[in-house]
């Protein structure tokens, strides 16, 4: 027997609009809270946490994960919440990479990307199947876990590389 869809929003119609001011303004903080005098280029949080070792691309990843719950919370569907995922997973994944990865965080804005995303539905909200909690758990659950490799791969890497130069 399937679940079914979860049918409706759990924010009000009135609350919507803060909602997705406050997903607005995190987004840019992540993506573009400093703009480099001189062009329209930014840079946020997300790629300087991601130059900290280990816990910085955890943070980012969980910071990006709260706009996915925050989407889902507003009805966002499946599809949706799905290529948001895959945005945050990309970004996570790659911006772990050293160096090439930072440069990565720097272009990637996967923040700016999920927020068009909802908004996109937002305007459109009919047109689409809503995502149902089973759902959006498990996508929560695969969020947590791509963090969580962000932090233990590269530590596992290290003391690997450390055994290979004490010989133990």
């Amino acid at each position: 027997m399937s679940q079914q869809p979860f049918s409706h929003s759990t924010i009000e119609p009135e609350a919507k609009a803060p909602t997705l001011k406050r997903l607005r303004q995190l987004t840019r903080l992540l993506d573009r809270a400093i703009v480099i005098p001189g062009t329209q280029v930014g840079i946020g949080l997300d790629p300087i946490l991601g130059l900290v070792p280990g816990g910085g691309d955890f943070l980012g990843v969980m910071l990006s994960a709260y706009i996915v719950l925050e989407s889902a919370r507003l009805g966002a569907p499946r599809s949706t919440l799905s290529r948001m995922v895959l945005n945050i997973i990309v970004d996570g994944v790659v911006g772990a990479v050293p160096v090439f990865g930072d440069f990565f965080d720097f272009a990637w804005t996967a923040n700016t990307r999920n927020i068009r995303l909802l908004e996109d539905y937002l305007q459109f909200p009919g047109q689409r199947r809503k995502a149902d909690w089973w759902f959006i758990a498990g996508v929560m659950l695969v969020l947590l876990v791509v963090a969580i490799a962000l932090v233990a791969l590269p530590v596992i890497l290290l003391r690997w590389v450390a055994s290979l130069f004490t010989g133990g």
